[in-house]
């Protein structure tokens, strides 16, 4: 845990840091060259990983945004549609590489308040067999969204109409771990309305880097393909492997005790004057600051030892591994003398 007079670190579940436990598994990480498939610990990663996720095979690849844009490349062809939520990550935070490498078209649709597509949304959003109009390939969803949670259900009812239409779904699922613990579901169990899921390693789950993509085995295929175009096919990668697998082995389960924290947080924010704060699903609380003297408590709060997110009046603050009940007390009492 960071020293008592450390920083409290607020901004995103990104910046954890690997433990102990960890450090030492990345230190007798058995290696091979993984670009001939011979690495060990990143063969058994990709296998846990397909297990996890209900998928025939899976693929290791350096981030997030690499994993979804080698998925996308594998799905699409240049001049070809993916519909997804507005503000979903594939279409605001991964710098457009989609369109700007793969000539795929965006189509962005309302999201619900649960972070969710309605099944009409999508069912309009697809086009049709016009020269005029793109061809839409693909549907793309992501759990969690803002730190809220779909169930398999919702998840379902909007991949229905497009896999009606011949589309294929994939699931941007960075945060799908907090999904499953917070619902007391299988990961699996998410996964299976897409075709494939990307999972993120280095959020919640703590490792220093990585992300698993799985889905169907011909797939990957294509996917391992992109990935190598796009500089992520690595050789002894089972240093930065191992680390990843040990966060799925060890790590998902204590992803309850940041959400628990997170509720915590929150009500504490709540009782705060001027303070409007959304009761949090997993590990992100959105607080909304004082109208009044929004800039005037954030800069305290920041003085104070709290590192947030961008300077705004709607705050993200994200709960994870390296915090503990002392950090949230900290917290709260840092907000409660900006505030004073």
């Amino acid at each position: 845990m960071p020293a008592t007079n450390a920083p409290v670190d607020l901004r995103s579940d990104t910046v954890t840091r690997p433990d102990a436990a960890m450090r030492r598994v990345i230190a007798e990480a058995e290696v091979g060259d993984d670009v001939y498939g011979d690495d060990p610990a990143v063969n058994a990663l990709e296998e846990h990983a397909a297990r996890l996720l209900g998928k025939e095979a899976a693929l290791f690849c350096t981030s997030g945004t690499q994993s979804n844009l080698a998925a996308m490349l594998s799905h699409c062809q240049r001049g070809e549609e993916l519909i997804a939520g507005r503000g979903y990550h594939v279409l605001t935070a991964e710098a457009g590489g989609s369109s700007a490498l793969g000539g795929i078209v965006h189509c962005a649709i309302p999201t619900g308040a649960d972070g969710g597509l309605e099944p009409a949304d999508v069912a309009a959003a697809i086009k049709a067999d016009d020269p005029h109009y793109p061809i839409s390939r693909l549907l793309c969803l992501e759990n969690t969204y803002d730190g809220r949670v779909q169930r398999p259900e919702r998840l379902a009812a909007a991949a229905a109409p497009a896999r009606a239409r011949g589309l294929v779904v994939h699931l941007d699922g960075a945060r799908l771990m907090n999904a499953a613990v917070a619902l007391g579901l299988p990961p699996a169990e998410l996964a299976a309305p897409a075709d494939s899921v990307s999972l993120c390693l280095s959020k919640g789950l703590g490792a220093p880097c990585g992300t698993v993509l799985a889905g169907g085995a011909a797939f990957i295929g294509r996917a391992r393909r992109q990935r190598k175009m796009l500089g992520g096919a690595m050789r002894q990668a089972g240093v930065v492997a191992a680390a990843g697998l040990h966060a799925l082995r060890h790590n998902a389960g204590r992803l309850a005790e940041d959400h628990a924290r997170a509720c915590r947080l929150a009500d504490g924010l709540t009782a705060l004057p001027g303070f409007a704060v959304t009761p949090p699903e997993t590990n992100m609380v959105f607080a909304l600051l004082p109208e009044d003297r929004w800039e005037a408590v954030y800069d305290r709060a920041a003085a104070a030892g709290l590192l947030l997110g961008r300077r705004r009046r709607n705050l993200r603050l994200v709960v994870h591994k390296d915090l503990d009940d002392d950090d949230i007390d900290r917290t709260l009492e840092a907000f409660r003398r900006a505030v004073a």
